[in-house]
């Protein structure tokens, strides 16, 4: 009998704020120890935490995209529990007045497109972090991360399989970084996944799920949960049981191992937050968010299809990042809007390899949106031929000024004048007789041979319309 798998995904995205969520402190990456956190993130007594009144927005914003039911009311309770990182001994969270109720994500795999039910996203602060080895047989901690705001976004358990659920995680992932609530750095731990994993035979109750804590990588996201799904099998089918547990991935062994029992909700002892006072959200707030929202990722891809004309691939590649659409729109409007294939194909061919190779993002690009159009814009009015722009971009990419610098410098406009070309041609076509011939005889092919070679004796300046033009009419 075959096996159902059962995943939900709890995401932890860090909000873009400036400073924490109940305090002043930074919530700036790379501090010294201890060197952002004040009296409020410590909880020492007497301190009275502040609500930062940009998280509203940001969670207002996650829920509109997600066409969710949005929290009219707002309340911080206190998750009690102790970690050697959370000193105050809870966590201020939301738990029965969420920011974000029940609302969906759409996701597509292998070209299906699956709905996927988002059960809730609460506010809550982060707890700070224990550094394991930075003193021999001792843990430090560093509570620069105590009171950083972040989302919390929980999926129900509708994913099937591994595949889906990284589906699911990018697809979030593009989400929130569009929105620019979060910059869905995972390396700095900005977009965190837990996944829980559990399976059971078709028509059976849920099975006992197993939590996979804190994965940083969509990779490790589906290296984990296909480890856990099958452990999780074979523990069943060999007479065991499994058990309500948090386990840690093993990136080196690729292997999931347990990291503690799991509490139940009721063991956090819940309760309204006594320093925090409730947050009523007006429809006028609600609106002024929807006003300030950008074009969503799903939006813009149909209408790159339906308006720009281009293909689901193209599309998509320009709408794998805010800033990469951003990119291309940009390249675009210095183009007056001309010819949006011609920029996508430059976006997604030449530039998005030599960013991989230099492993930059678009944001980083050494060749600006002004300076690639400046380069099409050439193409287009024939200054220079498709292949001698590959010659200027190289150039480009290595600094050595815009298109028209470029081909000032190296002499790289395109031979236009028909007598030039005429004469190559018919070079060609006397020190080729043999394939003249066999062109006549109804070798058609031959033709490029003969556009290869003219093309070769320009240097590669010479225009190919004309040159088409120019041998057809000689071998006629």
């Amino acid at each position: 009998m075959s096996w159902e798998v059962v995943i939900g995904l709890e995401i932890h995205a860090q909000l873009t704020t400036k400073t924490k969520i109940f305090s002043g402190a930074s919530i700036a990456y790379g501090a010294a120890p201890n060197s952002q956190a004040c009296a409020v993130d410590l909880g020492m007594p007497g301190m009275l935490p502040v609500v930062n009144q940009a998280v509203i927005g940001k969670g207002l914003a996650l829920g509109l995209a997600l066409n969710a039911e949005l929290g009219r009311k707002q309340v911080f309770d206190r998750k009690n529990y102790f970690y050697p990182d959370l000193p105050k001994g809870y966590q201020t969270t939301q738990m029965d007045y969420p920011i974000v109720g029940k609302g969906y994500l759409d996701i597509e795999v292998d070209g299906d497109i699956k709905r996927i039910g988002v059960t809730r996203a609460h506010l809550e602060e982060d707890a700070g972090k224990s550094n394991h080895g930075v003193v021999p047989g001792q843990t430090g901690i560093d509570l620069n991360r105590a009171g950083t705001p972040l989302l919390e976004i929980v999926s129900e358990p509708d994913l099937s399989s591994a595949q889906e659920a990284v589906a699911y995680a990018r697809k979030m992932h593009e989400l929130v970084t569009f929105l620019g609530i979060c910059d869905g750095n995972m390396q700095e731990g900005s977009f965190r996944v837990d996944s829980n994993v559990s399976v059971r035979r078709p028509g059976e109750p849920l099975g006992t799920r197993a939590e996979l804590k804190n994965i940083n990588s969509f990779r490790f996201i589906e290296k984990a949960i296909e480890f856990e799904i099958e452990r999780q099998i074979e523990l069943i089918e060999s007479g065991g049981q499994v058990v309500q547990e948090t386990r840690l991935y093993d990136s080196e062994t690729n292997t999931t191992r347990s990291m503690r029992t799991k509490e139940e909700a009721n063991d956090y002892r819940y309760f309204p937050c006594p320093d925090l006072l409730p947050i009523t959200v007006t429809e006028e707030d609600i609106e002024a968010v929807r006003a300030s929202m950008p074009e969503l990722p799903d939006a813009k891809r149909k209408r790159y299809v339906s308006d720009l004309g281009l293909n689901e691939y193209d599309a998509g590649v320009l709408t794998s990042s805010r800033a990469m659409a951003e990119f291309f729109e940009s390249v675009l409007s210095h183009t007056q809007g001309n010819d949006a294939k011609l920029c996508a194909n430059w976006i997604t061919s030449d530039l998005a390899g030599a960013l991989n190779k230099a492993n930059l993002d678009i944001a980083d690009s050494q060749i600006s949106a002004e300076l690639l159009a400046g380069l099409i814009a050439r193409i287009q009015d024939d200054t220079i031929s498709g292949k001698i722009a590959k010659q200027v971009f190289d150039a480009m990419w290595k600094g050595e000024g815009s298109a028209d610098d470029i081909i000032a410098a190296k002499g790289l406009k395109q031979i236009t004048d028909t007598g030039a070309i005429e004469a190559m041609v018919e070079e060609v076509l006397a020190n080729n007789p043999s394939q003249v011939e066999a062109y006549k005889a109804g070798q058609e092919k031959m033709l490029g041979y003969f556009v290869g070679q003219v093309m070769k004796a320009s240097g590669g300046q010479a225009n190919p319309g004309q040159v088409n033009k120019i041998l057809k009419n000689k071998l006629s």
